[in-house]
């Protein structure tokens, strides 16, 4: 990378100031994230390689294209100061091109521009969105607790959670341990938005500043997790959401459910022994039950683990083993789960996704709803002799 400084004429901008009328320009920024390709060119079909990811300033996120850029790449957190940047609009957001013009040099932490908290502008959970940052909320800890990830050759604690305000909730996950805890209400500013499994999620990491706050406006975490269930229809065109409240029938499962096996590894479920990530795998027998749920407006799938299966069908996995060793018919297993759950109300709380095939909610909880008959019966006719 150049070393060299930039011409006068050249303006420094913040990001957030970008505009395509002030082209070219110099910024510093973060790389958030990037992807190495090459690109065949129409002319003469030879390869050109390209790099493209996002920037941050603090301030905003744009995304950058970077035609041709060094061999020795750079890293996610690498400071860039770039002089003669070209800027355009897409989608109504700015984005910037490193062309052969742009000379790029190393920056440091000192060289990204002052951002005073009370500059940065209060946000809504339900505004936020991928790839936000240059923000500020005041949250409520619904749930927060750590986990261990390997990264690269590092083991680190990332810890997860939910946040939510009286628009919203959204999942967290901090790479930086801020002490929160379940129930206190917090001002955030330094986090960023990211994409994860179809869900936006708010990361935080050193960069980010974590501030207690009263909250009296915040709603209450039973508010949240103790919500009244809404129609499948409805979660359906929400797109899912972090605290999902549905309730139904059950009317099918899904493949595989029953009595599956795991890769001691990556814990995905395994087919005659093949992982299709780690190959030839020892499997690890388990319990789930992939329930189709239907309440009238539309269907939904809950992937029910192992606790939750043995509770709510009454048999333990060490029982379904030895079914299995009386009968080796793997099938038979699912069928006698499938009877056990058809035709029973389920209320269910959790998290929900979307994607082609429809919603689908890992369960925090399910609980079997009684029905009375008679007074369900009488409704039904009350609702038929109104409407004639």
């Amino acid at each position: 990378m150049s070393a060299e400084r930039p011409p006068a004429t050249i303006p420094e901008v913040r990001l957030r100031d970008l505009r395509p009328s002030v082209s070219p320009v110099e910024l510093v920024g973060r790389v958030v994230s990037f992807d190495r390709r090459e690109v065949v060119r129409k002319s003469d079909q030879s390869r050109r390689p390209l790099l493209s990811g996002l920037l941050s300033d603090g301030t905003a996120t744009v995304r950058f294209t970077w035609w041709d850029p060094p061999r020795e790449g750079i890293e996610r957190g690498t400071i860039l100061r770039a002089v003669g940047v070209e800027v355009r609009e897409f989608r109504d957001r700015p984005e910037v091109t490193f062309t052969w013009r742009t000379r790029v040099s190393a920056a440091g932490p000192a060289d990204l521009p002052r951002v005073d908290s009370e500059e940065i502008p209060f946000r809504s959970v339900s505004e936020l969105g991928p790839p936000d940052e240059g923000f500020r909320v005041e949250v409520r800890v619904v749930r927060i607790a750590p986990r261990t990830v390997t990264v690269g050759e590092e083991r680190r604690v990332v810890h997860d959670g939910l946040v939510a305000d009286r628009s919203g909730a959204i999942a967290l996950s901090s790479w930086s341990d801020f002490g929160l805890l379940p129930g206190e209400a917090v001002r955030i500013s330094g986090g960023y938005v990211r994409q994860f499994r179809g869900r936006s999620q708010l990361v935080l990491d050193e960069r980010a500043t974590v501030v207690r706050v009263e909250g009296r406006d915040l709603p209450a975490p039973e508010a949240l997790l103790r919500a009244p269930p809404r129609t499948i229809a409805a979660v359906e065109d929400a797109g899912g959401g972090e605290t999902v409240a549905v309730e139904g029938v059950v009317v099918g499962l899904l493949p595989p459910s029953g009595l599956v096996y795991r890769c001691p590894t990556c814990a995905r479920t395994v087919k005659n022994g093949i992982c299709r990530i780690h190959g030839q795998v020892e499997g690890r027998a388990d319990l789930r039950a992939r329930i189709v749920l239907d309440d009238g407006t539309g269907a939904l799938t809950v992937n029910a683990g192992r606790a939750e299966t043995e509770r709510l069908w009454g048999v333990t996995l060490d029982d379904a083993r030895r079914r299995l060793r009386e009968q080796p018919d793997p099938s038979l297993i699912e069928e006698a789960l499938l009877e056990s759950l058809l035709g029973r109300r389920l209320r269910v709380r959790g998290v929900g996704t979307k994607d082609d095939f429809g919603v689908t909610v890992v369960p925090e909880s399910i609980e079997p709803v009684e029905v009375d008959l008679d007074a369900a019966a009488a409704e039904l006719a009350a609702r038929l002799s109104g409407g004639t």
